[in-house]
C-alpha cells in the first residue's frame, strides 16, 4: 500500500511481514501532554446488532468534563470488513493454498459456490442492515443464496407433508424475518469458513477465548500475539490505524467486556504501540474487573500503560490529571501500572463520583445504520439479543439483592449499589432519543430494582415518552399483577431473569430468596399483561444430584406449559474465586481445587464435588430440552425422553404449578 501522510508523520501499511511480540517500551512522555484527545475503542468481537455500551458512558462522561472524546467500534468494523466483496476475495485466496483433500466440507462448499456468494454478500449485508428490505423476497425463495451445513437445521422443522420448514415459525407473511434467519445462517456459514481456513480461532462472540479466560500464565497469548499474523488479524491491523488516522488521539482506551475480546484488543494495543510508541493506551471493562485484579505478568505493559479496574470514571480522571502532570504517579486509583520492571497496583482512595452525575452516554460518532439485525433462533424472547438495534442505560449501578452464593457479590459492578432519580433517567433518555432517534432501550442492570422501574414507569407516562424497553430483574413477589402492567404500560416488551437451578432446596442454598411457584406466579404476571419472559437456568451446582436435576426439568416444563416463560438459557455453573462459593467453599458441601500460581487471569476454579455427577451428560440433555420447549415441541413428555442414560422419575407432581397458578 502507499504511505499515508497525517499528523503523525508517515503510515506504512504493509502487512505482509508478519508481526512479533510487542518490544518492551519506555514510558510515553506524559509532559507533552497538555489537551487530551481520547479515543475509546470497542475490540472484536462483540456485538453486531448494537453496539456495546461501554464506549458509550466513558465517552459521554469524559464530555461532561470537557474532554475530547471520540469512540469506535472495531468489531463492527471487522465484521463489516471480512464480509464483504473485497473479504470473499482475500478468503478464497486462502483456501487456494489448501489442498483440495485437506478441505472441510463447508470449505470445498464455499470454493465451488464462490461465485454465488460474491454476488450474493453485498445484498445480504445491506439487508440485514436494514438498508434494502425488497432483496429479502429473493432470500425468501431458497433460491438466492448459497446454502451449506449451517442450513442442514430447517430440516428438523419440515412438516408429515414435506411442506414448508418454516411455516410454523413465519407463516405466509412473515417475510421479513423469514429473511433474516436465513441471512443469519449464511453469515454462519461464512464464519465457519473463516474459522475452518484462515483463523481457528474466529467466532462472532467468543473470538480466541481461550487465551484469556481464567489463564493463569500469560504464555498461551504472548506465543499468539508472536505469531505470524492471520488475514483477520491484518484487517483488524488496517482498520485501527485508520480509526487512528481519523480520530489522531493521544490517549486510546480498550474496553474489553468478557475474554472473547482480549485477544483483539491485545492486537490493537500492539499495532498502536508499533507505529505510535509515544500513544498511551490503558486496558479496562468487564474482563479486567473480574480476571485481572491479581495481576503481575510485566509483558502486559509492553503493549498497556495502564490497566485500570471497575467503574471507568474517577480512575480516568485521575489518570488524565497524572498525564498532564496535575497529580502523582502514587494518586493513581484502581490502576496497574510497571514500574522498573515490576507490576505495581496504586489506589490513592477517592470518593465515587455518583451514578446521577456520570452523565448521558452518547453514541455519536458510531455507524448506527451500519449494525445487523440477526435472526439465529426461532423464539420471539430469544432474538431480543441480536435483532434490532438497542440503546443500552442503566436503571441503577449494581444490585440491590447482592446475596446469591455463586454470583461476584464481593466486587464493585454487583456490592456497590446507587439509583438515581426517574426524573433523571427520563432526562437520560429522551436525550439519547433525541440523538440517536431510536426509541427502543435494553437496560443492562444486573437487576434492575422493582421500586425505581416503577418510579421510572410513572415519570415515562407522565410525560407521554413512548418508548420499548426489557431488562434483568429479579423475580421477587414485589412483581405484582398490578405493577407488571404498569410496566407493560410504560413500554416494557420483555424481561429476563434468574431462576437457575428450580429446585427450591438449592435456591435456598444460592440466597436467591425466591422459590419455583413465586417464579412462576411472578412470570405469569408479566406473561398476562403481555410481556415476554425469558429465564436464565443453571445446572452443576454444588450437592446438586441427578435427582435435582430431573425436578428442575420438570419444573422448566410446566413454566413453558402454562405460558409462564417464553425463552430460556440453561449455563454451566463455574465457581468464581469472588463469590460466596469460591471464598466458604465448606458452606456448599465442596473442596476447591488448588490454583496454579497466578501472574495474570484468574476467575473460575475448579471443584470436587462429593456427589460425582456426570453434569456434562445431564447439559446435553437439558439443552436439548430446552431448545424444544422454546420451540412448542414436547411439552407433552416425560422428561425422561431427553436423557440418553436411565435416570429416576420426577418427584415433582405433573400440575403442581398449574394448581399453584390457579391457587394465585
Amino acid at each position: 500500500m502507499d504511505l499515508v501522510a497525517n499528523t503523525f508523520g508517515y503510515l506504512r501499511l504493509d502487512f505482509d511481514i508478519p508481526y512479533l511480540a510487542a518490544d518492551t517500551h519506555s514510558r510515553p512522555d506524559m509532559s507533552k501532554i497538555d489537551t487530551a484527545r481520547v479515543l475509546s475503542i470497542i475490540p472484536p468481537m462483540t456485538q453486531l446488532n448494537t453496539p456495546y455500551p461501554s464506549t458509550a458512558y466513558l465517552t459521554g462522561f469524559l464530555r461532561s468534563q470537557g474532554v475530547q472524546a471520540q469512540q469506535s467500534d472495531l468489531a463492527l468494523a471487522l465484521m463489516l470488513k471480512l464480509f464483504s466483496k473485497d473479504g470473499l476475495l482475500d478468503i478464497r485466496k486462502k483456501i487456494d493454498k489448501i489442498p483440495p483433500k485437506k478441505r472441510t466440507p463447508q470449505v470445498a462448499l464455499f470454493d465451488a459456490t464462490f461465485d454465488r456468494y460474491l454476488s450474493t454478500i453485498t445484498p445480504t449485508m445491506a439487508f440485514l442492515q436494514g438498508r434494502d428490505s425488497t432483496i429479502g423476497h429473493r432470500i425468501c425463495s431458497r433460491n438466492f443464496l448459497p446454502e451449506g451445513e449451517r442450513f442442514a437445521q430447517l430440516d428438523a422443522y419440515v412438516d408429515d407433508e414435506g411442506g414448508d420448514p418454516l411455516a410454523w415459525a413465519f407463516g405466509a407473511l412473515g417475510m421479513q424475518d423469514r429473511a433474516r434467519h436465513l441471512g443469519t445462517l449464511y453469515l454462519n456459514d461464512i464464519a465457519d469458513v473463516i474459522r475452518e481456513a484462515v483463523d481457528s480461532r474466529f467466532e462472532f462472540v467468543r473470538y480466541a477465548e481461550s487465551l484469556a479466560m481464567s489463564q493463569a500464565t500469560f504464555d498461551p497469548l504472548a506465543r499468539a500475539l508472536a505469531a505470524p499474523t492471520t488475514l483477520v488479524d491484518d484487517y483488524l491491523a488496517e482498520l485501527t490505524l485508520q480509526s487512528a488516522l481519523q480520530h489522531q488521539p493521544n490517549i486510546v482506551l480498550l474496553s474489553v467486556p468478557f475474554p472473547g475480546a482480549v485477544y483483539a484488543a491485545f492486537r490493537i494495543a500492539q499495532t498502536i504501540r508499533r507505529q505510535y510508541p509515544d500513544m498511551v493506551i490503558a486496558l479496562g471493562g468487564g474482563f479486567a474487573n473480574t480476571e485481572l485484579r491479581e495481576l503481575k505478568e510485566p509483558r502486559v505493559f509492553d503493549y498497556f500503560d495502564f490497566v485500570m479496574l471497575d467503574a471507568g470514571e474517577r480512575p480516568l480522571l485521575a489518570l488524565l490529571e497524572h498525564l498532564k502532570g496535575k497529580r502523582s504517579q502514587q494518586r493513581l486509583v484502581r490502576t496497574f501500572t510497571r514500574v522498573d520492571g515490576a507490576v505495581k497496583y496504586i489506589n490513592f482512595v477517592e470518593p465515587e463520583v455518583p451514578f446521577g452525575e456520570v452523565g448521558t452516554p452518547t453514541w455519536d460518532g458510531l455507524p448506527l445504520d451500519r449494525y445487523l439485525s440477526l435472526l439465529d433462533m426461532l423464539n420471539p424472547m430469544h432474538r431480543l439479543w441480536s435483532d434490532g438495534r438497542w440503546n443500552k442505560l442503566t436503571v441503577a449501578h449494581g444490585c440491590y439483592w447482592k446475596k446469591c452464593s455463586f454470583c461476584d457479590i464481593t466486587l464493585d459492578y454487583i456490592s456497590r449499589y446507587e439509583t438515581t432519580t426517574a426524573e433523571v433517567l427520563v432526562d437520560r433518555i429522551e436525550a439519547i432519543i433525541a440523538e440517536t432517534g431510536q426509541t427502543g432501550f435494553h437496560f443492562v442492570d444486573e437487576a434492575a430494582p422493582p421500586k425505581a422501574l416503577k418510579a421510572l414507569a410513572e415519570e415515562l407516562i407522565r410525560r407521554n415518552v413512548s418508548i420499548s424497553w426489557w431488562g434483568n430483574i429479579r423475580f421477587e413477589k414485589t412483581f405484582s399483577p398490578d405493577l407488571c402492567r404498569l410496566l407493560a404500560e410504560s413500554g416494557c416488551i420483555a424481561i429476563s431473569g434468574g431462576l437457575e437451578v428450580a429446585s427450591d432446596r438449592l435456591l435456598t442454598l444460592m440466597k436467591k430468596g425466591v422459590s419455583v411457584e413465586q417464579v412462576a406466579k411472578v412470570t405469569q404476571s408479566f406473561t398476562e399483561a403481555g410481556v415476554l419472559v425469558h429465564a436464565y437456568l443453571m445446572y452443576g451446582f454444588p450437592t446438586q444430584t441427578v435427582q435435582d436435576t430431573v425436578d428442575a426439568l420438570e419444573y422448566v416444563r410446566q413454566l413453558f406449559d402454562n405460558g409462564c416463560i417464553q425463552s430460556g438459557f440453561f449455563h454451566r455453573f463455574a465457581c468464581t474465586v469472588h463469590s460466596p462459593v469460591g471464598k466458604n467453599p465448606e458452606e456448599f458441601g465442596v473442596t476447591l481445587e488448588k490454583l496454579p500460581e497466578i501472574s495474570f487471569a484468574t476467575n473460575d476454579i475448579g471443584f470436587i464435588d462429593p456427589t460425582g455427577v456426570d453434569h456434562d451428560a445431564l447439559g446435553r440433555a437439558l439443552n436439548k430440552a430446552l431448545y424444544n420447549y422454546m420451540h412448542g415441541i414436547g411439552l407433552d413428555d416425560d422428561v425422561r425422553v431427553w436423557f440418553d442414560s436411565k435416570v429416576p422419575r420426577t418427584t415433582i407432581a405433573k400440575h403442581r404449578l398449574a394448581k399453584a397458578l390457579q391457587q394465585y
